[in-house]
């Protein structure tokens, strides 16, 4: 089997590329840029620079390797960005989804798009894989219309939605636990929201879920996210408490303290019972995931609660 990917110098291309290789399958990682996964002479590994928004690279490149399966989780996805450059998020978001469309098609690709819980508005909370979307900001609206696009697809295909994604950082981005040790291990303080509720995802857990997925050729919408519901702040809380720093440096505040040009959905979190039976999707506690995401660094008789 073969698999292209797209984003693959990001998160989530950090895990899942050798999730795929440690399968035996062969991956044509792409990227803009250099190839940043150090991942060289590895049997069955492969990079070529990419940019999904130029159909004519994205054709060509696609049709030369040929996959059987097209994994798209190349995105602009922070949610400010988006709002304040709308035409260019589109461009990224929704315009380069049809492009991979079009390139998978000719070679009859399953096409497994990577979406997000910001597809919806966040009123309710935990949501199925049925529930209606309503995007209440630009970048989960690109993310949307990128689905509506996929479910068009002639072809096999999947939508694997997830929730924010958490990990150690190998790509050099930051994510919420690694922003918070950074800032408690110079003894500065850290306002966090609490009024935000989501089921956080260990990163290892997400792509193993869609390496599930890709071997099942498990069609239609997936909810792939942690089980423990969290806001931010008790992320950030249980993050001090692992490493053993001062949780009093942590703040908790409502999303109304900062200006943030997006809004984001206040409950969202998913029900993800669907995977669980039909794909044995098993994903780690969010305390298994910070001895993940810090290996070895956890502070005995530390731990508390909030």
């Amino acid at each position: 089997m073969k698999v292209l990917i797209t984003g693959a110098n990001g998160f989530l291309g950090h895990y899942l590329v050798p999730a795929l290789l440690e399968q035996g399958i062969d991956v044509l990682a792409t990227g803009k840029g250099a190839c940043r996964l150090e991942l060289a002479g590895t049997n069955g590994f492969a990079y070529a620079e990419m940019d999904f928004t130029d159909r004519s690279s994205t054709l060509a490149t696609v049709s030369n390797f040929t996959p059987d399966v097209v994994v798209h989780a190349g995105a602009l996805s922070q949610p400010d960005e988006c709002e304040l450059n709308q035409a260019h998020a589109w461009q990224i978001n929704t315009g380069g989804t049809h492009h991979l469309l079009q390139a998978a098609a000719a070679v009859k690709a399953f096409f497994v798009y990577i979406s997000t819980d910001f597809v919806f508005n966040g009123e309710k909370g935990m949501y199925a894989e049925e529930d209606q979307p309503a995007p209440v900001n630009y970048y989960g609206q690109t993310k949307y219309e990128a689905e509506q696009a996929v479910q068009k697809y002639a072809h096999d295909r999947a939508v694997v939605r997830t929730v924010l994604v958490y990990g150690q950082p190998l790509a050099g981005r930051s994510n919420i636990l690694s922003v918070v040790k950074a800032k408690l291990e110079k003894g500065e303080g850290y306002r966090v929201v609490d009024d935000q509720v989501r089921t956080p995802t260990y990163v290892g857990d997400l792509a193993n879920g869609i390496v599930t997925i890709i071997q099942k050729k498990a069609t239609g919408t997936w909810h792939l996210s942690g089980t423990d519901v969290l806001t931010p702040y008790e992320m950030a809380c249980k993050t001090a408490d692992f490493l053993g720093y001062d949780r009093q440096l942590l703040t908790s505040v409502t999303a109304d303290t900062f200006s943030q040009p997006a809004k984001r959905p206040a409950k969202t979190g998913f029900t993800i019972a669907k995977a669980k039976m039909e794909l044995g999707y098993t994903p780690v506690s969010f305390e298994e995931g910070l001895a993940k995401t810090f290996p070895g660094l956890k502070k005995s008789g530390c731990m508390s609660t909030r």
